[in-house]
């Protein structure tokens, strides 16, 4: 039978002023589990999800900012699904379906065939079990292409509406192809927009606002050490900081305030980005110093072309060396990258600091950046950023698998 095609949005109800809003999506089935791994994906595909375990939560879901589509799972057993099918119907919702169970199952082919006959947008059968493939292409046509927001989300606002989060990306040693830590990056996730991307909230260092972000990143990220730590034991952790920031002695007290005090904790790394190391080399240089003294080590973040600057140091009290994507993406086939990046790991020897390969994202450049001789990468060739507990639960919770 030849699935009924998705039902297009009307512009009305996906626009705010110049904003598109984010697709958003309602997980409906019996189990917790279930729902969780499922709003997971969904939401690594950019959905604003929420979620529903019978017929009767339905109608309080329509009324308020209703969904662009259900998925619904058969864990409660085929009368919990069709009473779904059923309340959509009797409420006139006009979006579209999704059912996801057995393919060719007496159930799941029954009720694909009554919402069908009840006249709802039924999407192709995604069919268990699935990967994150076959999500992305049954949700394709309903997954928004959305310019950011203009004028960009006043990071004020979302530090008081509780819209901001850490995730973590990472950090992959490549001769062990074990974890040796972990970047902290702000996302903003809006309850009209979806995940919000940091060029469009983050304000400038002079902003009074940027000082309340970063003592929120520093707060959060000690809460976040200690769950892993709970949960796996350990990790090391990194914080982007600007050097206006760590030249105020307020900020630094505050940072050392928000250390976890624990036998276990070995130290955290400041990031600060190359640029303004080399605007300022007398000054990033002081609060290097200043910050081991607090067991913080300082990573130079986004070497680019800025590296002949930092070659011309005498003494580097930074511990790590990260080398930007316009150098490492791509790499494997580009002699001028892969020169840059050997000349950069010759400083970093030089220093005897470790080097980390930014944006790793093919096999290509995961060999090349091994052959090249860096210490670490991070990069989505192993993972993208992830919130706190999926990171605890997918990375700290078991070995690194090599991407096939």
């Amino acid at each position: 039978m030849e699935p009924t095609k998705h039902r297009e949005s009307s512009d009305a109800a996906t626009t705010f002023g110049r904003r598109k809003v984010a697709s958003r999506a309602c997980v409906a089935d019996g189990k917790q589990h279930i729902r969780n791994f499922l709003r997971e994906a969904l939401e690594d595909l950019d959905f604003i999800c929420n979620e529903c375990d019978q017929a009767g939560s339905i109608a309080a879901l329509l009324a308020d900012n209703p969904p662009d589509f259900f998925i619904i799972g058969l864990s409660g057993g085929g009368i919990a699904a069709n009473a779904m099918l059923e309340t959509l119907h009797r409420l006139h919702y006009t979006g579209n379906v999704l059912i996801f169970g057995a393919e060719g199952s007496p159930m799941t082919t029954a009720l694909v065939r009554v919402g069908e006959e009840l006249g709802l947008g039924m999407l192709p059968l995604l069919s268990t079990p699935f990967n994150d493939r076959e999500l992305r292409l049954r949700t394709a046509a309903l997954r928004k292409n959305d310019l950011p927001p203009n004028p960009p989300v006043d990071v004020a606002e979302a530090l008081h509406a509780g819209w901001l989060d850490l995730w973590y990306q990472p950090k992959i040693d490549l001769r062990s192809l074990s974890l040796c830590g972990a970047e902290a990056l702000v996302r903003l996730r809006h309850p009209a927009w979806g995940i919000v991307p940091p060029a469009c909230f983050l304000p400038d260092p002079a902003d009074p606002s940027f000082r309340k972000l970063s003592e929120f990143v520093m707060t959060r990220v000690a809460q976040d050490w200690r769950y892993f730590l709970n949960a796996y034991g350990p990790v090391e952790l990194a914080i982007n900081l600007p050097i206006a920031f760590l030249q105020d002695p307020a900020s630094l007290d505050t940072l050392t305030q928000s250390l976890p005090r624990h036998p276990g904790f070995d130290g955290m790394i400041v990031e600060i980005n190359a640029a303004e190391i080399v605007r300022d080399v007398p000054s990033a240089k002081a609060i290097a110093r200043r910050l081991q003294l607090l067991n913080i080590a300082v990573s130079v973040d986004d070497v680019g072309e800025e590296w002949p600057q930092l070659m011309a140091m005498e003494d580097f009290p930074f511990a790590e060396i990260k080398v930007d994507r316009q150098f490492v993406s791509g790499c494997a086939d580009d002699r001028l990258k892969k020169w840059n990046c050997r000349r950069i790991l010759e400083l970093a020897d030089g220093f005897g600091v470790r080097t980390v390969g930014e944006a790793v994202e093919t096999r290509a450049d995961f060999v090349m950046a091994r052959e090249l001789g860096f210490d670490l990468i991070q990069g989505f060739f192993f993972a993208k950023p992830m919130e706190a507990r999926k990171f605890a639960r997918r990375i700290l919770g078991r070995q690194i698998e090599f991407p096939k």
